[in-house]
Parts: structure tokens; C-alpha cells; sequence
């Protein structure tokens, strides 16, 4: 959609632009961020001026990085989650129990979000944090939520985002797709085997309401090399569907 027409929803869309690129960079200059926006350097200093006085831009010597305030902002919109408070203490069992990364997603406008992220020590580093926005159809979490989804909404996510790859395993057609989603709601969780990371494996189970609409999933993540076998095939799905399960029975009942 077109914003040059009215000024005042150009000048928002130019600062969640800002938003956008700083965040991409890892921090941008003045300079930098006029190349990318193609706008003239005045427009863009204004704008950054605008952000830092208002407290969501600091300047790390030439610049600009994102400030603390979208924690602030981020942490408040999750402690509204009741999926999140319920889930929470069940995440960091299951990160303890299996040894390796525990995770809540939910899906919002098409993406996947991680709502939680706990880890044991011997756990890998994961690009993963709370908060961060991934293709649905790239992680088994994702895919968990996908194959409850009704046929309007399944398809208006595929319009919207489409299927992009991550690595040379990532689902990369419809067809393709649809089969696993049919997969994964009859065994009854899902899998990633390298479909986003390389080297790395998921199990996740749907989280579902009273009413049986998927919230959301809860996933165990970890090294391909640590989760081979029945590890991969049996004990890992059932520490998760339990674990879905114990969720579920605590946001029906509290």
C-alpha cells in the first residue's frame, strides 16, 4: 500500500522502516540509512533526531541502535500472554528434562513468533531469541500451528509470505507441504530435521484451548547429532506432547 499520499502515515511508515533496517544492521549511521531509505538526508536526520529524543533510538558513536524501550514494550505485551504465564514454568522443565532448547511460539500476521526460549547450560547457541519472527513453514513449532489452521487462513498465509527456503532441507512447495501438515496432525506433532538451521533438529506439539483451536506449540530443539534415533523418533515427541498436554490442562483450569 502506498503511503505518499498522506504525510503523516508516510512519516510512521519511515520510522518502523528505520526500525526495521537498524535492527538488520545491528546499527546503522546517518549515512547508511539514507542509502537504504533513498530519501533525502535531511528527511532521514529528522526522523533519527525524532526516534532518539523520543527514547526508542541511542547513539553509539556515529550509530544508531535500538533502545532498551522495545524490551520494555516487548516484555509488557508478553506478561499479557496467558499462554505465556501458564506455559513458562512447563518450557523450563522440559529445556532441564531433555537437556537441550525449549520453546513457545504463536503465530501472528503469517509468522511465527518466539514467545519463550529456555536452555540448559549444555544446550547449543541458537540464533533463536523471544520475540524473534520466523516462516512458520521453516520450524516444526510453525508446522505444529499450520496443520490446525482452516483452509481460508492456511492460504492467506501462504499468499502472503510464500514458502522461502533457509537451507537446501526446507519444504519449498505446496504439495510438499500440505503432506507433512497432513503428517504431523496424524501422529500428532511435528518435526525439523535442518529445515531452518543446519545441524539442527526440532520436535513440537500444538498447544490447544478448550474449545480444541491451536494457541500456539511448544518445541524441544537441539544438535542432529544429540537427537538421532529413538531419541528423535519417541522419547523427545513424548516429552513434548506431554508437555503440550500439562499446558493445556493449566490454561483450562486456571
Amino acid at each position: 500500500m502506498s503511503t505518499r499520499g498522506d504525510p503523516k502515515i508516510n512519516a510512521t511508515a519511515v520510522s518502523f522502516s528505520i526500525f526495521d533496517l537498524v535492527k538488520e544492521h545491528d546499527g546503522m549511521t546517518l549515512t547508511e540509512v539514507v542509502e537504504h531509505l533513498d530519501r533525502p538526508t535531511s528527511t532521514v536526520h529528522d526522523h533519527l533526531q525524532t526516534l532518539e529524543s523520543l527514547g526508542y533510538l541511542v547513539r553509539e558513536g556515529d550509530e544508531y541502535v535500538l533502545s532498551m524501550k522495545f524490551l520494555e514494550l516487548g516484555g509488557y505485551a508478553r506478561s499479557q500472554s496467558r499462554l505465556c504465564r501458564t506455559a513458562e514454568p512447563e518450557v523450563q522443565d522440559l529445556a532441564l528434562e531433555t537437556g537441550n532448547h525449549a520453546n513457545l511460539m504463536i503465530a501472528e500476521n503469517g509468522l511465527g513468533v518466539f514467545m519463550l526460549k529456555r536452555e540448559n547450560d549444555d544446550a547449543p547457541s541458537l540464533d533463536t531469541f523471544e520475540g524473534k519472527r520466523v516462516y512458520l513453514h521453516t520450524t516444526a513449532l510453525g508446522k505444529a500451528i499450520m496443520a490446525h489452521m482452516d483452509e481460508d487462513r492456511l492460504e492467506a498465509v501462504l499468499d502472503e509470505h510464500g514458502l522461502p527456503t533457509r537451507t537446501p532441507e526446507t519444504i519449498g512447495t505446496e504439495a510438499e507441504l500440505r503432506e507433512e501438515l497432513a503428517a504431523v496432525r496424524d501422529r500428532g506433532y511435528a518435526t525439523d530435521d535442518e529445515e531452518r538451521l543446519d545441524g539442527i533438529r526440532c520436535v513440537a506439539a500444538p498447544i490447544r484451548t478448550g474449545t480444541d483451536r491451536v494457541v500456539g506449540a511448544v518445541s524441544v530443539s537441539g544438535l542432529k547429532s544429540r537427537m538421532r534415533g529413538d531419541r528423535f523418533h519417541e522419547r523427545v515427541p513424548q516429552q513434548v506432547l506431554q508437555t503440550a498436554n500439562v499446558i493445556e490442562v493449566n490454561m483450562r483450569h486456571n
